[in-house]
C-alpha cells in the first residue's frame, strides 16, 4: 500500500533562534531555521538542489513568522545558486509585501555551495537585492568553499563565522587569528562581525574579546517554535568594549551599526490611535517612527511624550482619530557608517526635552535600519574611557605596549609587513642624577608629545610608552621618515643639559615573524648596537639577517631604499657618551 504524498509545506515546521547584539545584549534579529517533520528530511536536501525550492521555502518562513506577530528583523537563509539563478527572488519578495514586512528588515544569509555559481552573476543579483533594501549575510564564512576574493566584492554587511571557529576560540591562536582577519574585512567594507556555537561562557567571553558583535548559540536561547525576546547573557564577564582609541588620535568611538536595536515603523498616514494601541501592545517598545512608503524617516514620536498628551484633559478624543504626525517631531538620524560620538553629537544639538529620544539609523539611499538607545551609547562610551584610562601611562598618556603588541599581532595575522622599533634617551639615568627628577619628566613628556604629534599624521602609526625613558614606535616599513626627523633631527635638553636619543628598527616582512614576542627578540640586538654610537643614533635590521644598517651615528653610511636620510644638525654628534 502506497502511503500519500504530503505537499511540502506539511513537511517542515519553522524554528527562531535569537541573534543576540554583544553590546547592548538584546536581540536584534531572528534567524528562521527550517525543520523537517520527522521522516521527511528529504525536503530540505531538494531545496538544496532546487532554486525554486528553496526561495519559496524563505518564502514560506517569512510568512510563518508573520503569524508570530513580531517586529523583530528576521534572517532568512538562502543558497548561493539560488540568489544567481533567481534575481530579485521575486516569490520572497511576494511574500515579504504581502505580510506587510519591508525589504530592510531581512538580512538574507546567503550560504554555500559557492564553488560552481557563477561570480559574476551572484554579484549582480546582490546588488539588486541590495537596492531593494535587502541586508546581505555571507553566512557560514570559515568552514564552506566561500573564496576569499568573493568575500570581498560582496562587501556583506554582516559576516557570519560558522559554529567551528567558536570552539577552541579562548586557547586556539589560529583561530583567533583568522576571526581577527575577519573583523579586519569588517571593518574595513562597513559590516559587523557574528559568530554561531556560542554554548558556553567561556565562548562568550572569547567571542567577545574577539571584536565579535553579534551572536547565536545555544548559551543565549535555542531554536524555538516561539521567538525568544529575552536571552540569558553571563553577568560576570564584564562588558566588551572596542579597542582603545590611541591616544594622540581623537577617538572615533565604536561604530553606531553596534548597538542597532529594530525600529517600530508605522505608515505616515496612521492615525494617533494606531500608534497608541502599536505602543501599548509592545511596551518594550520606545517611540515609532513614521516613514514614507520607501521606509524613509518622515517623523518620530517619543513614547512617554505621545502617550501623555493622550492621557490629558480631551486628548483622547482631541488626537485619536486624527494623523499622529500632529505629536511628531522631525527625526533625528545618522548614517550606517557613523560612530557613537557622532550620535551624542546629532543628541547635544537637540532640544533638552529630546535628549533621550532614540536616533535612527539610515542607509545610503535614507531607508531606516533601525534605532539607537543613548543609554547603550553613553554606557559604551563610558567603559571605553575607562578602559582606555586604564591602559595610558599616566606622564605621557600614551598606552602602553599591550595596544602596539596588539596591532602588531594583528597586522601579521592580515599578513601585512611593518617596522616596529625602540626609542629611549640615551644616559637617562645621569639625566635624572644630574638634572632632577621633574627635569627627566619632563623631558620624557617632551617626547611623548612630539611622538603623538607626528603619529597624529601618520594614519597608519601606532606609539606607545613602555615607562621610564622607553617608547615604542609601530609604522608602515616606510614610514619612519616623519619620526626620525622629529626625534633624532631636533636637538634634545634636560635642564640645560644636551641629550640625545636612541632608535632601534626591525623592518618585518610578511611572514618573518609570527607574533610580537619575536619582533620584540629581533629589536634587542638593534638596541645594543644603537646604544653603542655615540650620540642620536638609528641603527635598522631585518629578523633572521646579519647585516644592519646605521641610519645615523658616527658610522652612518649610506642609507637603503627604506627610508631617506636626514642629516643631523651641527653639534648633534660629540654629546658624551651615554651612561
Amino acid at each position: 500500500m502506497l502511503l500519500p504524498v504530503l505537499p511540502w509545506t506539511d513537511q517542515l515546521r519553522f524554528a527562531f533562534q535569537p541573534v543576540v547584539n554583544l553590546s547592548t545584549g538584546s536581540v536584534a534579529a531572528l534567524e528562521i531555521l527550517a525543520r523537517p517533520e520527522p521522516g521527511e528530511s528529504d525536503v530540505l536536501a531538494r531545496a538544496y538542489r532546487s532554486p525554486e525550492l528553496d526561495a519559496e521555502l524563505a518564502a514560506l518562513a517569512v510568512r510563518v513568522a508573520a503569524h508570530q506577530e513580531t517586529l523583530l528583523p528576521l534572517h532568512l537563509n538562502v543558497c548561493a545558486a539560488t540568489v544567481a539563478e533567481l534575481p530579485r527572488l521575486p516569490a520572497l519578495g511576494k511574500a515579504v509585501h504581502e505580510v506587510g514586512r519591508r525589504p530592510w528588515e531581512i538580512t538574507l544569509d546567503i550560504g554555500g555551495p559557492f564553488t560552481h555559481v557563477p561570480h559574476a552573476a551572484l554579484l549582480d543579483s546582490v546588488a539588486v537585492l541590495r537596492d531593494e533594501g535587502y541586508r546581505i549575510c555571507a553566512d557560514g564564512v570559515g568552514d564552506g568553499d566561500l573564496p576569499l576574493r568573493l568575500l570581498g566584492e560582496l562587501a556583506p554587511d554582516l559576516v557570519k563565522l560558522d559554529a567551528s571557529l567558536c570552539a577552541r576560540l579562548d586557547t586556539d591562536r589560529g583561530r583567533q587569528a583568522v576571526v581577527a582577519a575577519v573583523r579586519q574585512l569588517c571593518e574595513r567594507v562597513g559590516g559587523l562581525l557574528a559568530i554561531e556555537g556560542v554554548e558556553t561562557e567561556r565562548q562568550y567571553a572569547a567571542v567577545r574579546d574577539a571584536g565579535v558583535q553579534l551572536a547565536q548559540g545555544y548559551l543565549f536561547a535555542p531554536p524555538a517554535r516561539r521567538p525568544a525576546t529575552e536571552v540569558y547573557l553571563p553577568p560576570a564577564i564584564p562588558p566588551a568594549v572596542s579597542r582603545p582609541a590611541v591616544a594622540h588620535r581623537p577617538p572615533a568611538g565604536p561604530p553606531v551599526a553596534q548597538f542597532l536595536q529594530p525600529a517600530a515603523l508605522l505608515p505616515m498616514s496612521a492615525s494617533a490611535g494606531a500608534v497608541r494601541s502599536h505602543l501599548t501592545g509592545f511596551p518594550a517598545v520606545s517611540g515609532v517612527l513614521l516613514v514614507d512608503s520607501d521606509g524613509v524617516p518622515v517623523r518620530a514620536i517619543d513614547r512617554d511624550r505621545f502617550l501623555l498628551s493622550l492621557s490629558g484633559r480631551y486628548g483622547h478624543a482631541l488626537y485619536a482619530d486624527r494623523p499622529a504626525l500632529r505629536l511628531a517631531d522631525r527625526p533625528r538620524t545618522v548614517g550606517a557608517d557613523a560612530t557613537a560620538w557622532q550620535v551624542l553629537d546629532v543628541i547635544a544639538e537637540g532640544g533638552r526635552d529630546r535628549a533621550g529620544d532614540d536616533v535612527a539609523v539610515v542607509d545610503e539611499r535614507g531607508r531606516c535600519m533601525g534605532v539607537v538607545h543613548l543609554a547603550d551609547i553613553v554606557r559604551a562610551l563610558a567603559e571605553s574611557r575607562v578602559e582606555e584610562a586604564a591602559r595610558l601611562n599616566p606622564l605621557t598618556r600614551l598606552p602602553g605596549s599591550d595596544e602596539v603588541n596588539g596591532e602588531v599581532d594583528r597586522r601579521i595575522a592580515e599578513g601585512r609587513g611593518f617596522a616596529l622599533s625602540w626609542l629611549d634617551v640615551d644616559g637617562f639615568k645621569q639625566v635624572n642624577d644630574g638634572a632632577g627628577f621633574a627635569a627627566g619628566d619632563e623631558l620624557i613628556r617632551a617626547v611623548g608629545r612630539t611622538l603623538a604629534g607626528v603619529a597624529a599624521g601618520e594614519p597608519a602609526s601606532r606609539v606607545g610608552h613602555i615607562g621610564g625613558d622607553d617608547f615604542l614606535v609601530l609604522t608602515e616599513p616606510d614610514g619612519l621618515a616623519p619620526f626620525a626627523a622629529a626625534l633624532l633631527d631636533a636637538p634634545w635638553s634636560a635642564g640645560g643639559r644636551p641629550v640625545t636619543l636612541s632608535l632601534a628598527t626591525a623592518v618585518c616582512p610578511p611572514g618573518s615573524v609570527a607574533g610580537h614576542h619575536e619582533a620584540a627578540a629581533a629589536l634587542a640586538p638593534l638596541k645594543k648596537e644603537a646604544k653603542a654610537l655615540p650620540g642620536a643614533s638609528w641603527v635598522l635590521g631585518r629578523p633572521g639577517a646579519q647585516r644592519t644598517e646605521v641610519r645615523r651615528g658616527t658610522a652612518a653610511r649610506a642609507p637603503g631604499p627604506a627610508v631617506p636620510p636626514h642629516p643631523a644638525p651641527p653639534g648633534q654628534h660629540g654629546v658624551p657618551a651615554r651612561g
